[in-house]
């Protein structure tokens, strides 16, 4: 709110006068102030930030490095158990020191079995001359059996000593590895040793899945197992001179040309040939001198620093500026204070005569919009008792016809009742009366029915049984269907549910339905319209169907917007009419396709 004010009122001084230059060259000195506090604050937090980041980046990495540690530990320890458990093989012995060709076909099966059993890349046994005579790869191509390995490190240190752990790459499959040896029989009379290759690219996929390069330095300082694929088999420090001669007389690395790795280390730090940056954890690995390192670039920790510093620092810059802005606010109140106390009543006067202004538009457009409606209802109320009446013509011959039966037979029977009277036979003569008494009623039902059906529409809606105006549509347009010889199916067996509308208005909507439909079938063979009632936990539908021709393709779409029609003399008004009265029923009047192969109307209500 401050910040506001305060650029409210560099606004105003804005104006080109005296009074407000003299006002900004005040003020000036505060806001260069804010500036000047800003970038100080700035730089420190963002030292602070690039410091606590590195120290967090360096705690991570060592957490990582620590981490692949024990999971290499963990497979190491897996596979140095494999020569202590062959030690134990008395077949090992038999092929080493007697040189016993069935010892060494079984011992060829026992290694395959182990190896296979345990993932080791290849397990092998060589006498104390340093010549294979037992390999799990035996029988294969790049069998080991009958080679020499008598010039390796890992066999003349296990003769010696006992045991032996020396990563180098593999003479015949020349894939890298640790070969673990253990010497088998007493050092003053050894038969032999037993050697176990470990791979490690089990071991690399899982370092992949951590973020940074991991790298396994052996003593020499050359990476013999990473991640990175461009700084395998690279030096890390120069080699000593008898480290060099050592491992060219060993082959231990092949042909390999041992060049500079691309991580520059120092210390806790690294960089790359392109000046990357990097964080180092540096940790034992668990072979003798050998170093497990891990790195993590340090950018994507210094930017993230650095976007916390930013926002910091814009929350110091906007709280300084609020708070210089106040003060600049609070020292020239009273003139700020009149500046706006005269706009604020211009402000409000011309507010004022805007809002009466609109107020009296607004009167004046909702009388209108009054009036505009109350007409509209009225137009279409006469538009629907025009239609009513309309539909009444089409119908007053078949009520007619439905009338003149009861007529001519209630002389008829006046007439016996007479004759039966003047022969004295009152049981017959009353017997006809009574007949007479019901076709009057029959009569009176009918009138009754067209007086409602031209009776002025009312918008009251209520529960009204659909099973009542089913039998006074019937009454109005039932004679209609019987001269024509149209067959209408409608729902028998069964009392039909009570919907939410106005009675006079839907029989209205079911008049204009089944006269659309008689017109319809008026030149189909077998003439059929067929009225179905369905029951829904949440409304009732009722569907006026016709075998005729159907719906034309060209309207389909158009055929409740008024005045279209299909029909050659009819002005479309008709289902216009129907589909408003069911929107006002909170209902809905559809098209559907109809089972018998014409035309379908669905009508849709809520349930009373």
């Amino acid at each position: 709110m401050a910040l506001g004010r305060g650029l409210r009122y560099f606004a105003h001084m804005s104006l080109p006068s005296y009074r407000g230059r003299a006002l900004v060259r005040r003020h000036a000195l505060p806001l260069l102030a804010v500036v000047l506090l800003t970038v100080v604050a700035g730089s420190l937090l963002r030292l602070y930030a690039h410091r606590q980041a590195l120290s967090d980046l360096r705690g991570e990495t060592l957490r990582i490095a620590r981490q692949e540690e024990r999971l290499l530990s963990s497979e190491l320890q897996r596979f140095r158990l494999l020569p202590i458990v062959l030690v134990e093989y008395p077949d090992v012995g038999d092929a080493l020191r007697n040189g016993s060709v069935e010892a060494a076909a079984r011992l060829n099966d026992k290694l395959r079995g182990l190896a296979e059993r345990t993932g080791a890349p290849v397990i092998y046994a060589i006498d104390r001359r340093g010549r294979t005579v037992a390999a799990s790869n035996a029988g294969r191509a790049d069998s080991f059996v009958g080679r020499d390995y008598g010039f390796r490190p890992y066999f003349r240190q296990a003769m010696r000593t006992g045991t032996s752990e020396y990563f180098a790459l593999g003479n015949t499959s020349h894939r890298p590895g640790l070969f673990l040896a253990r010497r088998i029989g007493p050092a003053t009379a050894p038969d032999g040793v037993v050697v176990v290759k470990v791979e490690f690219a089990h071991m690399v996929q899982a370092w992949a899945s951590d973020a940074g390069q991991t790298l396994l330095l052996d003593d020499h300082g050359v990476v013999v197992v990473t991640t990175d694929p461009a700084a395998e088999f690279t030096l890390t420090r120069p080699l000593t001179p008898s480290a060099k001669l050592a491992i060219r007389e060993s082959q231990q690395f092949g042909t390999i040309a041992l060049r500079p790795g691309p991580y520059r280390i120092a210390g806790g730090d690294a960089t790359d040939r392109e000046g990357t940056r990097y964080i180092v954890g540096v940790t034992p690995a668990p072979l003798p001198r050998w170093q497990l390192v891990h790195v993590l670039p340090s950018m994507p920790a210094l930017k993230e620093a650095d976007g916390w510093v930013r926002s910091v620092t814009a929350l110091i810059a906007v709280g300084l500026i609020g708070l210089t802005l106040l003060a600049i606010w609070r020292r020239t109140r009273a003139e700020r204070a009149a500046m706006a106390r005269e706009a604020l009543e211009e402000e409000v006067a011309r507010r004022t005569a805007e809002l009466r202004a609109t107020n009296d538009q607004l009167t004046v457009e909702i009388s209108e919009r009054i009036r505009a409606d109350q007409r509209f209802r009225a137009a279409r109320e006469e538009l629907a008792q025009a239609n009513r009446l309309g539909s009444l013509g089409s119908i007053t011959a078949g009520v007619a016809h439905e009338i003149n039966q009861p007529v001519a037979a209630i002389r008829t029977l006046a007439d016996n009742a007479r004759t039966f009277l003047s022969r004295e036979k009152p049981d017959k003569a009353a017997g006809n009366l009574a007949t007479i008494v019901e076709l009057t009623e029959r009569i009176g039902s009918i009138v009754q029915e067209m007086r409602r059906f031209v009776r002025r529409g009312t918008h009251g809606l209520g529960p009204v049984s659909l099973e009542a105006v089913l039998d006074g549509t019937m009454l109005l347009i039932g004679d209609r269907f019987r001269t024509a010889g149209v067959a209408l199916e409608r729902p028998r067996g069964g009392a039909l549910p009570r919907v939410v509308a106005g009675r006079v208005r839907l029989e209205q909507v079911l008049v204009n339905l089944l006269q659309n439909a008689l017109d319809a079938v008026a030149e189909t063979p077998s003439p059929r319209v067929r009225l179905m009632v369905v029951e829904h936990p949440d409304g009732v539908e009722l569907t006026v169907e016709d075998n005729g021709p159907g719906l034309d393709p060209a309207i389909a779409t158009e055929i409740f917007t008024p005045f279209v029609t299909g029909k050659p003399d009819g002005l479309g008004l008709g289902l216009g009419i129907a589909r408003d009265i069911m929107t006002e029923f909170g209902g809905v009047l559809e098209t559907i396709p109809s089972s018998l192969g014409g035309a379908g109307f669905r009508l849709r209500m809520r349930r009373a």
